[in-house]
């Protein structure tokens, strides 16, 4: 899988909506996408935030100060390297990224570390509208257009939402056939669908020999112009 496309659907949670003022993250999810599929591994994580959390945002999320009270900063270790660690050098998949980036980056750069540039992110936003144009363009909107159950999300959660934008991500990228193919190949680097691994031995055929000789006795009443003689 060494030419695998390797991505992470990524959400934040947050004490507010001003990453350039005061505003910090609370919550951090992630999941792995292989071929813009989720391969199951994620990243979940809650952090003090060293402020109050607003109160749109505790009606949104549910997430409040007690709940992060024991938590550790962004920059301990523990958060930090081990977010870093989960996305490598994947590409960041966001519901209105420059939010979530505007936010990260913000907290790299507050713990030294170097921001994560705009060109390794991809906006489900940005393609939804394009893809939809006039469209609601929300994670609920969309959940709603591609049929992916949202149930779960009484309250916003980075992990969950980020389990919902894995799915919508690949609904606007084509689908589940976008990345189908056989024996687990790739899809050809021209779109083209890689050829099919055929099997190392024949099915075992399900007919009996009556009904095979049946059958051929049936095609000889035919004439010799049956199709199933031309091709047999």
């Amino acid at each position: 899988m060494s030419d695998a496309v390797r991505e992470i659907a990524f959400d934040t949670e947050t004490t507010g909506l001003e990453w350039d003022k005061d505003d910090r993250i609370i919550e951090l999810g992630a999941v792995e996408l292989i071929n813009h599929v989720a391969t199951g591994k994620t990243f979940q994580t809650y952090i003090n935030p060293g402020r109050p959390v607003s109160e749109a945002t505790i009606r949104i999320t549910g997430i409040t100060d007690d709940d992060l009270v024991d938590k550790p900063g962004f920059e301990d270790p523990s958060i930090v390297d081990a977010f870093l660690e989960f996305v490598g050098d994947a590409t960041l998949v966001a519901h209105n990224a420059k939010f979530d980036r505007g936010f990260l980056n913000m907290e790299l750069q507050r713990c030294g570390k170097a921001p994560i540039p705009e060109e390794r992110w991809v906006d489900t936003v940005m393609i939804a509208r394009k893809k939809y144009p006039g469209a609601p363009a929300s994670l609920d909107a969309l959940c709603k257009r591609f049929d992916v159950n949202a149930d779960a999300r009484t309250f916003h959660g980075a992990l969950l939402d980020s389990q919902l934008l894995a799915e919508v991500y690949l609904e606007l990228l084509g689908g589940r056939a976008h990345r189908f193919d056989f024996g687990g190949q790739s899809q050809a680097q021209d779109g083209a669908r890689a050829p099919a691994v055929q099997r190392p031995s024949p099915l075992k055929a399900e007919i009996s020999s009556e009904e095979q000789s049946t059958h051929t006795e049936f095609i000889e009443t035919l004439g010799e112009d049956a199709i199933w003689k031309r091709y047999a």
